[in-house]
């Protein structure tokens, strides 16, 4: 059916016409916007008239960079979001465990630098909430996990202390595990969990999709190709691909294709997966790697050792040889490279990476990207503008990282960081998103961060290095154009344009003329997907 909206705040984000109050829609397809005498010339007796009333309307949102299964696998784990001590979080799992039958213990999200102390929790800790079990608890930033006795036993941990390459298994003054994963040494334990079955993951992966239409967002893109312990990434492919055929994607997805060998990346290309185009609401991406860790859990990888603890520059997941096999191989068969790299360090192996592949191929409108790049200074500004490199950032890390970077790296490489301002002011490709389960995938709040530089209970006054503050309109524009030039769709979606596909959302209030610190709290009123209303709030 043909819809026509009207008496709408409609902000396109279409240089061309910025702003309409009307808009035409045939099918999925935008095809007029203006005023609402010229608009409403296109009714017929079939045409669905939808007032807006004067609600603000804006191209549906793209989070361009998220896990949607391991959003929708930490839906059936205990959440740890909002605990503030280790006592606490026992009593939390305990309470979990009333109602969870399930052979393992799954938790996540908890945060020591909320606790008192600081204090890590350890696999004793653990223990008081059963030895029977296993457990397995992950940080909020999943680059850092916890087990119980049980689990550590499970995984032989307790009888060998294997070496882990691009991780580290934390032990106690005698040589003991503290039960403290890190990084690659956290797979001992996570490929003991039993396997979802595929019917669970297609479940999952759905009501993960329909919350994030309740959010505005009609297209993500996700690392999903290795989330599942037992299912190799044909698995997930696979999975995807029935639910296309089955017509039950909400959204539109742009997979990130992670990889963790270069046997995965041969394999992937052998069978022609490079190749594969899909449909608009399943598409193979970008190939994806780490090359660090993160900046709460001290395993990003930094040039320097951290400010508050000089015993340490994080973890390299990845040595400069295998970066440099991953990003060639790519590169050459025609294939964008997304690489987790949050640590000044890790930025520079794989700038190192790009300089090499693009001396040796100098292809044109790559759009390889770095997802994260949180820890910059200005030689690594100028490479990203040099190479054209897609900065994939998330403003809502600012809520909990504006109150410890200062410490973890020094006011010094601080003051360049999380440097939105200086990038856009550079003509840096940046683009918006969640990292989500890490964070809330709440468009509003990830606004909300990028303009005011505040967590979100409003501090520190005036924001964290303000000079780095956007406005509304570029933060619009990096959740909404940003992220299709980063899928290489900004012709069919990203804007309010005529011809291009109506993914739409409605919001319930002005977000040009609230106070900033309100925009965290507005609802959404309606999400559309290729003009098709697929949430409504009631």
């Amino acid at each position: 059916m043909n819809k026509i909206f009207v008496n709408g705040n409609i902000v396109t984000m279409d240089p061309n016409q910025p702003k309409v109050e009307a808009i035409y829609i045939e099918n999925d397809i935008i095809k007029n916007i203006g005023s609402n005498k010229e608009i409403l010339n296109s009714k017929d007796n079939s045409t669905e008239i939808i007032d807006l009333e004067g609600k603000t309307m804006l191209p549906g949102f793209n989070d361009s960079h998220m896990h949607l299964i391991d959003h929708g696998l930490s839906l059936n784990k205990c959440s740890l979001v909002n605990i503030y001590s280790i006592e606490e979080l026992i009593n939390k799992i305990i309470s979990f465990t009333k109602d969870n039958c399930s052979d393992w213990i799954l938790a996540e999200g908890f945060n020591q630098d909320k606790f008192k102390d600081k204090k890590l929790p350890n696999r004793y800790d653990l223990d008081k909430i059963s030895t029977d079990k296993p457990i397995f608890i992950t940080r909020t930033c999943l680059h850092l996990g916890v087990a119980n006795s049980k689990a550590l036993k499970l995984a032989g941990i307790l009888d060998h202390i294997p070496e882990i390459k691009g991780g580290e298994i934390d032990l106690d003054n005698n040589g003991n595990p503290t039960g403290i994963l890190k990084e690659n040494a956290m797979k001992l334990i996570t490929e003991k969990i039993p396997t979802p079955s595929k019917s669970e993951i297609k479940n999952l992966i759905i009501k993960s999709a329909n919350i994030l239409l309740s959010k505005g967002i009609t297209s993500i893109q996700t690392d999903d190709l290795n989330s599942v312990n037992g299912l190799d990434y044909k698995d997930i492919i696979k999975i995807y691909k029935e639910l296309i055929n089955e017509n039950k994607l909400p959204i539109k997805i742009y997979e990130q294709c992670r990889m963790n060998t270069i046997d995965h990346l041969n394999d992937f290309i052998n069978n022609n997966y490079n190749n594969y185009n899909g449909n608009e609401f399943f598409k193979l991406g970008p190939i994806k790697l780490f090359t660090d860790g993160s900046l709460g859990s001290r395993t990003a990888n930094l040039r320097e050792p951290y400010h508050d603890d000089n015993s340490t520059k994080g973890i390299s997941t990845c040595n400069q040889n295998e970066l440099d096999k991953f990003v060639m191989k790519s590169h050459n068969i025609g294939l964008s490279v997304a690489i987790h790299a949050i640590g000044d360090k890790a930025m520079d192996k794989v700038f190192n990476s790009i300089k090499k592949a693009y001396a040796r191929n100098p292809r044109r409108d790559v759009r390889h990207g770095i997802v994260h790049a949180q820890i910059t200074d200005e030689k690594l500004i100028n490479e990203f503008k040099l190479y054209n490199v897609i900065a994939y950032v998330q403003p809502i890390f600012l809520n909990y990282d504006v109150h410890i970077v200062d410490d973890r790296i020094g006011k010094n490489r601080a003051k360049t960081s999380y440097a939105y301002k200086t990038m856009i002011d550079n003509n840096i490709k940046i683009s918006f998103g969640s990292d989500a389960p890490v964070e809330t995938f709440d468009v509003m709040k990830g606004i909300y961060s990028a303009v005011t530089r505040c967590d979100l209970q409003g501090n520190p006054k005036g924001g964290w290095l303000s000079k780095e503050k956007i406005s509304i309109e570029e933060s619009i524009y990096n959740y909404t154009m940003a992220g299709s030039y980063s899928s290489f769709e900004e012709n069919i979606k990203g804007s309010i344009s005529k011809n291009k596909k109506a993914d739409l959302v409605v919001l319930e209030e002005n977000i040009f003329e609230i106070d900033k610190d309100k925009i965290k709290d507005i609802k959404i009123s309606m999400t559309f997907v290729n003009g098709i209303l697929k949430y409504k709030n009631n």
